[in-house]
């Protein structure tokens, strides 16, 4: 039977962060995955001038990070950006990117927050909830939270933890030798130990992992020459 839907995306700003709260205290932060065959990556394009979003998500194999599938989806921006509540502007078009994977996916990975966001529900976390697969956040710049910059070594692999309100919340991670780091966060269904090893291991000598590398490569190709009227791509249940 398909998979409900877990609540509805049309939400003014102050009844949306009511949802976050709520929705923070299902989040799952310790393993819950098998082997791990393939890993998504996801990113998103938005384009303001059109009104459009645009969500891509490559499917790989792992370890061999292998691109297996590569999915567009475009549809209307439905929520103006408000900080905080990236989410619900963009979740909804990555949903249906997701709609159209012949194969579940073991691992996604976002380009994005997990829990590293004020309210311990960034965009990965969020369609971790969705999805109901381990998500990984791999975002490219601090949203909230602290660290020890001097402790963090130049090093590919060194990394220190991310702490907000006393509490850790993700890690800084240095993905490549003397580059800017990533800023890695779970999501749901998976550890921050669990998160880091994977988002090494995918790495292709690239700041950004593989999978996120190449779904932000996908998301900027082909630009819009008009704006959507629906939603672009095949449906298809990711439940059934």
């Amino acid at each position: 039977m398909p998979r409900p839907p877990l609540h509805n995306w049309n939400l003014k700003p102050e009844e949306a962060i009511a949802l976050q709260h709520e929705l923070a205290q299902h989040v799952v932060l310790e393993d819950h995955l098998g082997e791990v065959h393939h890993v998504a990556g996801v990113d998103m394009a938005i384009n303001e001038e059109h009104n459009a979003a645009r969500a891509a998500v490559v499917l790989m194999s792992y370890p061999e990070l292998e691109i297996v599938e590569r999915h567009v989806y475009e549809e209307p921006i439905r929520m103006p950006y408000v900080p905080g509540l990236l989410s619900f502007r963009e979740a909804p078009c990555v949903i249906g990117a997701f709609e159209q994977l012949r194969q579940r996916p073991d691992i996604v990975m976002v380009d994005g927050q997990g829990i590293a966001h004020p309210r311990r529900i960034g965009i990965a976390t969020h369609l971790g909830l969705w999805l109901e697969i381990p998500t990984i956040g791999c975002a490219k710049s601090l949203l909230t939270g602290k660290y020890d910059k001097e402790a963090l070594g130049e090093e590919a692999g060194s990394w220190v933890p991310l702490i907000h309100r006393k509490e850790t919340i993700g890690a800084v991670v240095r993905t490549r030798t003397k580059v800017n780091p990533m800023f890695i966060s779970p999501g749901h269904l998976i550890s921050l130990e669990t998160s880091i090893r994977y988002v090494l291991a995918c790495g292709k000598g690239y700041r950004l992992p593989e999978p996120t590398r190449q779904a932000d490569k996908l998301s900027k190709d082909n630009a819009w020459t008009e704006p959507p009227d629906e939603p672009q791509g095949q449906q298809m249940s990711l439940w059934s």
